[in-house]
């Protein structure tokens, strides 16, 4: 709940900071602006690199359960064998 709440303050601090004088604001829109524009490569080279782990990790955990199931097949093949 209080995670909330601080989530929605920050919120209203920022449209806040980026309304106009004229409604009390802080007139922050160009800063904020400059901020995304220079953050954004950074950000997308950083999910690029999430996004390539998660996908390695997932290609890994295929190849042992497709490694499991064959052996759970073979293990199942030679107790039939045995009877």
């Amino acid at each position: 709940m209080f995670t909330i709440f601080v989530g929605l303050l920050l919120i209203a601090f920022t449209v806040f900071a980026s309304l106009s004088p004229e409604l009390h604001g802080l007139d922050w829109k160009d800063e904020i602006i400059h901020f995304l524009k220079g953050f954004l490569p950074v950000l997308s080279a950083f999910l690029g690199l999430i996004a390539i782990f998660i996908g390695s990790a997932d290609i890994k955990d295929k190849r042992e359960a497709k490694r499991a199931e064959l052996e759970i097949e073979k293990s199942e093949k030679e107790q039939k064998e045995e009877k």
